[in-house]
């Protein structure tokens, strides 16, 4: 039986896991580099190879169970893949007290998940750390394009976006107003953090694109975008998110494979493994 992370097996079964995790290798709609669809087998080797005690939090989050649910594979069209992620997800979120994980694939996987955790939790705010707005209505003639990540969470939800450095002229009249933290303005802003706070309440799910972090530690992405998110600062506005809301699940999106895909899968790992530390340290009911 494989096992997220090599764990032991006692602790990756659906009973005995506070954490449900799928993975959706889709790289349907890219357009420019190709190889997001080996992003989770990458993640989930690394994940093998990392060490499972986490120092800042002094815990072992595995212990409290991670349960592999399952690969999406359907790849027909962007709009069968969607229906399939957001089927898959509303299954699993009727084990309630669980947190749902996705991992990607493309962006375009997260369309579905948040469509099926919006329908479950009321007042729902979607933090998106990303280096694209994603907010196109449409892109070359599909509604569940990469570039069309975050429109539907943008129309029915809080929509929370930050470490944004690229986008089209078209996307600027769908911006959520007060809610866009770009990564200019957060480098020149030592409180970048509590003003995010301030937007983020209430139930939330939280969609990372890898593009979020500057190329120089994550650069194995399909769009590396220059002046991108730090380590350090990204996981303390993530406690803190964890610390103050209820994040009801999240998803790491837009790994891509290339002769340098190790660093980036292994930050990767960390990121989903860090989160993990964080959600049980302030859910520990």
């Amino acid at each position: 039986m494989k096992t997220y992370a090599g764990i032991p097996e006692e602790n990756a079964s659906l009973e005995n896991s506070k954490v449900m995790l799928i993975t959706v290798p889709y790289d349907g709609t890219s357009t420019w580099g190709k190889g997001a669809d080996k992003g989770p087998e990458l993640f989930l080797d690394a994940s093998e190879n990392m060490e499972l005690y986490d120092i800042e939090t002094q815990t072992e989050p595995y212990l409290e169970g991670v349960y592999l649910a399952g690969e999406i594979s359907e790849k027909s069209s962007p709009e069968a893949m969607t229906e399939a992620v957001y089927q898959k997800t509303k299954e699993l979120l009727n084990n309630d007290g669980k947190l749902f994980t996705l991992f990607g694939g493309e962006h375009s996987v997260s369309i579905g998940s948040i469509r099926a955790v919006g329908e479950k939790f009321e007042n729902l705010t979607v933090l998106q750390l990303d280096a694209h707005t994603d907010l196109r209505p449409e892109f070359h003639g599909s509604t569940s394009n990469h570039a069309c990540a975050v429109f539907e969470a943008n129309q029915k939800h809080n929509l929370v976006q930050v470490g944004i450095r690229s986008m089209d002229i078209e996307e600027a009249e769908y911006l959520p107003e007060g809610r866009v933290f770009f990564a200019h303005e957060i480098a020149n802003n030592e409180n970048w953090v509590n003003d995010v706070l301030e937007k983020v309440s209430g139930n939330v799910y939280i969609t990372i694109d890898l593009d979020a972090f500057d190329p120089s530690i994550a650069p194995s992405t399909g769009t590396p975008e220059p002046g991108g998110l730090q380590w350090y600062p990204t996981l303390e506005l993530l406690r803190r998110v964890f610390e103050k809301c209820n994040v009801v699940a999240f998803d790491i999106v837009e790994l891509m494979d290339s002769p340098m895909a190790k660093p980036s899968a292994f930050l990767a790992a960390k990121l989903y493994y860090k989160m993990l530390a964080y959600y049980h340290l302030y859910n520990n009911n």
